[in-house]
This record gives structure tokens, C-alpha cells and sequence, in this order.
């Protein structure tokens, strides 16, 4: 896939179907970490998005983009929380079933919020045999059309919307930074910035213990994640083809962090912007200042990608 021109187009329709669905979310700025991390930070707190997270972009843009004469069963999809919820959401305001297969580790704040937006959800172990064999029954009993939470075009797509505002507001920045599991929201924002500038670059950030994007992109084909073990748990999958394949073509890199550092900046962001982020936001902010070489003196633009947390289980805690 190399046609990234009419791909940045499909990222402006999705800004206009989805338009009347979402919110435009604020960007934040903080004297404090532009101090420490020596750059002039620019947040995009998709935190404060509907369902709490990024994902409810590409769920409304997928869904809404299915012809009423195929939709009529409802959409599916596996889902460890913030996608689960999203395309719950999306199916409510497109007046259709959603049916969610979740794992049976998944947070409980999460499980929660996909039942209250009207999912009927389906448990299953915690790896990707196990959702993909639950999800293709449900399929065959029910006609529900698949929504991948990532490798789909029409995801990726509505994922890029956000740094599309984001740019639309800070036209001058030089670089964006998004966290990378499956790769839909680092391949959405590096669409986005192909379609602003040339000039931007585009950095994924990931966790060191779940940093199978960083070894599938030094290695030039799809590392599959195996084992993950990290607080960041909407990072654990691997990446989608769709998803490689812009990335490599149009990110910079993949900048891992470690646990630690992921939970020191998410209390560190509570803490100074007074803004709720789940660990996954945590490390594309962690990756801003573990990186100062790449950051340092530029105009750096960091998807916040949810604020979905489960506050009887925090990681400082």
C-alpha cells in the first residue's frame, strides 16, 4: 500500500462523517513539562473523548460507513476495553446491536462501561486464538458484521481525525508522538501528518516489556507480541497489516519506556494537569521525556489517547 494521498483523503471524509457523533477534544499545554522535557509540548486529550479514549473516532467511522442494507445484524468485535466500548457506543447512535468479545482479565471499569453502552459481551481467555474462535461463532449464530479494532481501514481512518484537529490548531509542529498496540492510532496520525506536511515526523511510543512494533519495524515484516507483560493494557496486541504498512512507510520510530517510567508520568500528568490518563496515554508522554534528543527546542504534538482507568487497581498503588 503506498497510495497514503488518497488514504490522507479518507481521513478528511472520516472528519466530516463523524463529525456530528464526537467531541472536537481540547488541547492542553503545561509550563511544567514543556520545562522538562525542553520542548514545547502541545497535549491532544482524547482522554476526554466520548467512551474516555481515542477509539470512539474510528468505531463511529466505521460503522456509520456500513450501507444500512448490510448492517441490520449488528457489528462485532474483540476487544480488551476502549474499542469494546466505542463501538457499543457507535452501534447505539447507529441504532444496531454490538456484540463484544472480551477477555476475562479485562478491567472491570471497562467491562462495565461497554454494558452500559448496550454491548452484550462474551468472555473468553486472555489471547488471540481464544477471541478469534468466540468472535467467529457469534458471527456465524448471529450475521453481526466484524469491526477489527485496528487492521481496518475505515478505523485507522477515523483514528486519524484527531491528529487532523490537532494540526488544524498548531499547523507548526514538528513532530507528533502516539502510543502503538495494534498501530491504528500511530498509523491514523501519521496519515494526518502526510497530509499536513512532509516535514512533521511521527514517533510511536510502546512499552519495553510489550515492544513487539519496535522489533517488527527494525525487522521490516510483523513480530508478533507474545507474553506481553505491562500496566499499559491497551498495548498488548500486535499489529495489524494495514497498520505495518503505513507505519513503516511514514513513521520515524518507535520509542519504547519502560514501567516504571510509565507510572511515574501518569501520576506525574494527574498530578500537574489535573487530567485522568490510563497508562497507555502515560507512554507517549514518558516517551516525550525519556527521548529529550529527538524533542528538545521543537513544537511536539502527543496524542493522549484515553483516560479509562480502573481506581481500585492503579499501578502506583
Amino acid at each position: 500500500m503506498n497510495d497514503y494521498s488518497l488514504l490522507s483523503r479518507d481521513v478528511s471524509a472520516a472528519a466530516a462523517r463523524i463529525e456530528r457523533w464526537i467531541h472536537r477534544t481540547p488541547v492542553v499545554t503545561s509550563n511544567y513539562f514543556d520545562r522538562i522535557s525542553r520542548s514545547h509540548c502541545y497535549f491532544k486529550c482524547e482522554n476526554l473523548q466520548k467512551v474516555g479514549a481515542f477509539k470512539f473516532r474510528g468505531a463511529c467511522n466505521a460503522v456509520f460507513s456500513i450501507p444500512d442494507s448490510e448492517i441490520q445484524n449488528g457489528v462485532i468485535a474483540h476487544s480488551s476495553g476502549n474499542h469494546a466500548q466505542a463501538l457499543a457506543l457507535a452501534a447505539q447512535f447507529r441504532g444496531v446491536r454490538a456484540f463484544i468479545v472480551m477477555p476475562d482479565n479485562a478491567p472491570k471499569v471497562k467491562q462495565a462501561a461497554a454494558r452500559d453502552y448496550g454491548a452484550t459481551i462474551t468472555f473468553c481467555a486472555s489471547n488471540l486464538a481464544a477471541r478469534e474462535t468466540t468472535q467467529a461463532e457469534i458471527i456465524e449464530n448471529t450475521g453481526a458484521i466484524e469491526i477489527h479494532p485496528y487492521d481496518n481501514l475505515h478505523i485507522i481512518c477515523g483514528q486519524g481525525t484527531s491528529a487532523r484537529e490537532l494540526l488544524a490548531e498548531r499547523p507548526d509542529l514538528d513532530c507528533l508522538i502516539a502510543p502503538v498496540g495494534g498501530g491504528g492510532l500511530l498509523a491514523g496520525t501519521a496519515l494526518a501528518a502526510f497530509a499536513h506536511s512532509k516535514h512533521i515526523k511521527v514517533f510511536g511510543a510502546e512499552p519495553i516489556n510489550a515492544d513487539d512494533a519496535a522489533r517488527s519495524l527494525a525487522a521490516g515484516k510483523i513480530i508478533p507480541s507474545v507474553n506481553p507483560n505491562t500496566i499499559a493494557d491497551g498495548l498488548l496486541t500486535s499489529l495489524g497489516h494495514y497498520n505495518f504498512s503505513i507505519i513503516q512507510d511514514l513513521v520515524e520510530g518507535i520509542l519504547t519506556v519502560g514501567e516504571e517510567a510509565i507510572t511515574e508520568v501518569m501520576k506525574m500528568f494527574w498530578q500537574r494537569t489535573k487530567l485522568i490518563i490510563e497508562p497507555s496515554a502515560a507512554t507517549a508522554v514518558a516517551a516525550l521525556l525519556n527521548y529529550p534528543d529527538h524533542f528538545a527546542n521543537k513544537k511536539v504534538g502527543v496524542i493522549i489517547s484515553g483516560g479509562n482507568v480502573d481506581l481500585e487497581q492503579l499501578p502506583w498503588q
